[in-house]
């Protein structure tokens, strides 16, 4: 066999992908922790609860009942009827069980959706800051990510009027999250209802709305944008267990789609992962079937920790901070800490204030700019309150080191 000239270095697709952010962070944190240091880490978008003993109890059913076989493709029956009548129930959506995919995973979702609708040389548009798979996943698809950019000040959402801007005869899809990861922020209906009207004039462009975080919504009612006149027939509407369920670990997304959109998806993930786990959609099952209030109690524990972060981040001179509305994150802006030195390393960008924060302090969190944001750093608030408290005080100490 010949022997290669030179190192193989992987696809052109590898090249043009990034690590995610968030995965890399948690990645250095626990190598650090691994040495024996005393590493406290809000890095990961993961609610520190455990998953809830009924959702368990339907599990273990589903092992004793043999649900280990592989599954259709897009999900039991039984179980995309139960997400229909969830989403009827829950968002006045009508679904029918045809027009629900479930997924490995809400991310698998997001990806069948784009890998159905894209195609090389279509635009893409991220209301930023974003979440950090959107634009990688864009470019697997060949597409072209497109920025528009929010600010603390508007409390990181994008207006009607900037939507309206950023759309063009090349732009095929919108996608976005509400409530947002990484900034906590929540679309009111009066917004969505101001952003439908825009994209009536655009019936070309699909919708990806991603509200996994539904359930964790502090000062209003959840709203989906499929609702909204002209917009079921081209939304596909995201979402999963892992955030208002505790359940990250169980792997288990889903969408409500237009009929030919859902078939698309189907078609997609036949080919990647085929049916997600026959046991963890029976658990979802069990969550999706069950009055959302059961998840109150940690969404008030939530509640609670949003708080105590506000006052301790707002005690924190030169730290610019927002109180956001839903999910379990802060997105402070930091930009008055870039261009100062720690020691002899000038502090250029927030993946370098990370880094720094980590090595010298300790903490580990997240850079703004892998969420489309070159000013900011992600929070994670979904720790302990003593965890909470030690990360605040070393966040602090590690800014006021700066000179």
């Amino acid at each position: 066999m010949e022997k290669l000239t030179k190192p193989f270095q992987g696809s052109d697709l590898l090249s043009k992908l990034e690590e995610s952010a968030t995965l890399a962070m948690a990645r250095m944190s626990r190598e650090l922790k691994e040495t024996g240091a005393d590493v406290v880490s809000l890095s990961l978008g993961e609610p520190d609860f455990d998953t809830p003993d009924f959702i368990k109890e339907a599990a273990i059913r589903a092992i004793h009942e043999n649900f280990t076989h592989y599954p259709p493709v897009p999900g039991y029956a039984p179980v995309r009827q139960a997400i229909a009548n969830k989403f009827w129930r829950d968002n006045g959506l009508r679904y029918t069980a045809d027009q629900i995919v479930v997924s490995t995973g809400a991310k698998q979702s997001i990806a069948n959706a784009i890998l159905a609708l894209i195609s090389p040389g279509d635009e893409v548009l991220l209301p930023a800051p974003y979440w950090v798979s959107y634009g990688e996943l864009v470019k697997i698809a060949g597409g072209t990510p497109i920025e528009v950019k929010a600010n603390i000040e508007s409390d990181f959402k994008i207006s009607s009027e900037q939507l309206r801007a950023s759309l063009n005869e090349r732009t095929r899809m919108v996608i976005f999250s509400s409530p947002c990861n990484p900034t906590g922020s929540v679309y009111t209906a009066a917004e969505l209802g101001a952003w439908a009207a825009v994209l009536r004039d655009f019936p070309e462009v699909f919708i990806v709305s991603d509200e996994i975080y539904e359930l964790i919504n502090f000062e209003g009612t959840h709203t989906s944008l499929a609702t909204f006149e002209g917009m079921y027939d081209r939304t596909i509407t995201v979402n999963g267990v892992s955030k208002g369920f505790a359940m990250t670990g169980w792997r288990l997304g889903y969408i409500g789609a237009p009929l030919w959109i859902a078939k698309a998806c189907n078609k997609i993930q036949g080919q990647f992962t085929s049916a997600a786990s026959g046991i963890a959609q029976m658990a979802a099952k069990a969550a999706v079937e069950a009055d959302p209030s059961v998840a109150h109690y940690m969404v008030s524990a939530f509640a609670e920790r949003r708080q105590l972060m506000y006052e301790l981040l707002t005690q924190i001179p030169g730290l610019k901070v927002n109180k956001p509305a839903g999910a379990f994150y802060f997105f402070p802006d930091v930009s008055a800490f870039l261009g100062k030195k720690a020691g002899d390393k000038v502090i250029r960008t927030p993946e370098d204030l990370c880094l720094y924060l980590l090595k010298e302090h300790l903490l580990a969190l997240v850079t703004g700019e892998a969420f489309g944001d070159d000013k900011c750093i992600r929070i994670s608030y979904a720790a302990s309150e003593a965890d909470l408290r030690k990360a605040c005080s070393r966040l602090k100490a590690g800014l006021e080191a700066l000179k």
